[in-house]
């Protein structure tokens, strides 16, 4: 090795090449154009250094552009934070690294990544170990800035800070570092402090490095060449720092107006806001697990995190056109109920009723015991009888009556004429002779089945066409671009006689078909609605079977939903003790109890 090849060693390479072109630039100047004037030896030497330095310079840029590539693809902030102290730690063959993100009131910088290569230590990011430390303070008790911590003091200046020996630096206080090389046998030297800017100007974090080694191991100070890539790379990775915070920040608003939107419904009315949540995570549970499921059915099915929590928002959104439906209506527990349960105000008019009849009595009773007749007594006892059974008649029709509101049982025709009899009587108020039962009361209580008349029907199912147009509405990412198909198609069926579209089943996506499944057995086992108590879980399969044997529900869903043991995973978490039975499937018996 030549004596100017040693010498230039002494120099980093960016120096070494720039010292070698002066040199020759300078013999040239002065005419030295002899071999004596400039070698071979050197002109060879800056020839390979130059190379060298240019191979160099060209595979960083490049290592640096692939970096901010892959910096900005990556999503998850764990890793992404991780990448930064690896990839810096990669350029200047640093052996440690720690990463430091200012806080949310920006008065200090908590600990996010720390590696040390040498002692196979690392906490933060992946590694799955919390780091245990506090946050370092940018600010004293007393308001005054950090500025012995070197850390807080670049957070606070954003002017990098590079010093060859910690142990030898005056103006910072290394403590912490010196007590942690103490109790570790370890030996800090040279370290590298660099502020994270984003596209903003604002220093969002720091990235600390420590221990720079040549390629013989040894310690040696962070060059200033490295210093700017370093720079560099600090500046593209805060700003993909921002980018994915921004992103989950965005997230993160979308699941809180979820989560108020399902709220505001909750306020409304508990029962359907206990069942969005049931529903929500039913649907997630039956999704995740025919994605996962090993049946040769199933292998095509695959969905990916991005399309799972797509199927989770649009599982939390499926009735947020129920925000628009009249609490009577949605809570309607009885046949008479409107803003209240009328069938007081109805019992009331019996009562007004049987007044009448009792005076009516009392004045043929008074008449007649006025009267001369032979046979008064007799009469007497007749009329008594006749309005003891009148009475009768009156009390067994409110019970009738009663009954009836329930809405529990299916209203036959014999019950409907009944009751349009007991309509026909009369009763005396304000001086105006009206029916017993009005119109609209008599219209309410002959619902054949459930507590809805047609038109409240309409307006329940007309919840789901809210929720198409209200979702519709919103301007969802490609990633959430099925959130409305999904959730508008909760109540369509298989063989076309669903609503609101009247989808048939090549129009239905599985993972509407699921959320179809869960929307009815949510419903079906709910023992918290106002109309109905909760049903039997051998009740609740059978009526599934049924609805499958229509073409209503997907069989396959069924099939993988009971024979998994979701289906009594989810009764054991959700319902009532007395809904909890066995019931037998495919000729397999399933006990709730257990």
């Amino acid at each position: 090795m030549s004596s100017e090849l040693q010498e230039l060693l002494k120099y980093s390479e960016q120096d070494a090449v720039n010292k070698l072109l002066n040199d020759v630039v300078d013999k040239l100047r002065r005419g030295h154009y002899t071999s004596e004037g400039l070698s071979g030896d050197t002109l060879d030497t800056v020839v390979d250094a130059v190379k060298s330095f240019t191979e160099q310079q060209v595979g960083l840029k490049k290592k640096l552009t692939r970096i901010g590539s892959a910096l900005s693809a990556e999503r998850n902030l764990d890793a992404l934070l991780e990448m930064i102290v690896v990839e810096a730690m990669n350029f200047t063959n640093a052996d440690g690294g720690t990463l430091y993100i200012k806080t949310h009131d920006e008065k200090g910088i908590a600990f996010k990544i720390l590696q040390t290569r040498s002692l196979n230590f690392k906490m933060g990011g992946t590694s799955g170990k919390a780091i245990p430390f506090p946050p370092v303070k940018l600010f004293k008790d007393d308001g005054s800035r950090n500025e012995q911590q070197v850390s807080a003091h670049v957070a606070l200046s954003g002017k990098t800070v590079n010093i060859p020996d910690v142990y030898e630096v005056e103006g910072f206080d290394f403590q912490g570092t010196k007590a942690f090389d103490k109790n570790t046998g370890y030996r800090s030297k040279s370290m590298m402090v660099v502020a994270m800017r984003n596209h903003e100007d604002e220093i969002i974090g720091v990235l600390q490095l420590l221990n720079a080694t040549d390629t013989g191991g040894n310690v040696i100070a962070f060059s200033s060449d490295y210093q700017e890539l370093i720079e560099s790379l600090a500046s593209q990775a805060a700003v993909a720092i921002t980018n994915t915070q921004l992103i989950h920040d965005l997230s993160a608003l979308l699941d809180s107006f979820i989560q108020v939107i399902a709220s505001a419904i909750d306020e409304k009315s508990p029962y359907t806001g206990g069942h969005i949540r049931r529903v929500a995570e039913l649907t997630q549970e039956i999704a995740r697990g025919l994605s996962n499921s090993n049946e040769e059915k199933w292998q095509p099915f695959v969905m990916n995190e991005d399309e799972h929590n797509e199927l989770r928002i649009a599982g939390w959104m499926h009735d947020i056109g129920k925000i628009t439906t009249p609490e009577y209506v949605v809570d309607k527990a009885t046949k008479l109920e409107t803003i209240y349960d009328r069938i007081n105000t109805v019992l009331a008019k019996f009562e007004i009723f049987k007044r009448e009849l009792e005076l009516e009595h009392l004045k043929q009773i008074q008449k007649l015991s006025s009267s001369r007749a032979k046979d008064k007594k007799a009469k007497i006892a007749q009329l008594e009888k006749e309005f003891a059974d009148r009475l009768k008649q009156v009390d067994d029709d409110a019970s009738f009556i009663k009954v009836s509101n329930i809405g529990g049982e299916f209203m036959e025709q014999g019950k409907i004429d009944r009751l349009m009899k007991i309509a026909e009587q009369k009763i005396k108020m304000e001086g105006n002779e009206l029916p017993l039962l009005t119109e609209n009361e008599v219209h309410n209580l002959s619902i054949k089945r459930g507590t809805l008349t047609d038109d409240e029907r309409i307006v329940i199912q007309n919840h789901v066409v809210l929720t198409i147009k209200m979702l519709q509405k919103l301007p969802w990412p490609k990633k959430l671009s099925r959130v409305t198909e999904w959730a508008g198609g909760h109540h369509e069926k298989l063989d076309g006689t669903g609503y609101p579209n009247g989808l048939k089943a090549e129009q239905l996506s599985t993972p509407a078909r699921i959320m179809a499944v869960a929307d009815i057995f949510e419903a079906l086992t709910a023992a918290d609605r106002p109309y109905k108590p909760g049903k039997k879980i051998s009740e609740c399969i059978k009526i599934l079977l049924f609805m499958v044997k229509d073409n209503h529900i997907d069989k396959d869903i069924v099939d993988f939903f009971i024979k998994s043991g979701m289906a009594q995973e989810y009764a054991k978490r959700e319902l009532k003790d007395y809904q909890l039975d066995t019931f037998t499937y495919d000729g397999k018996e399933y006990d709730c109890r257990k």
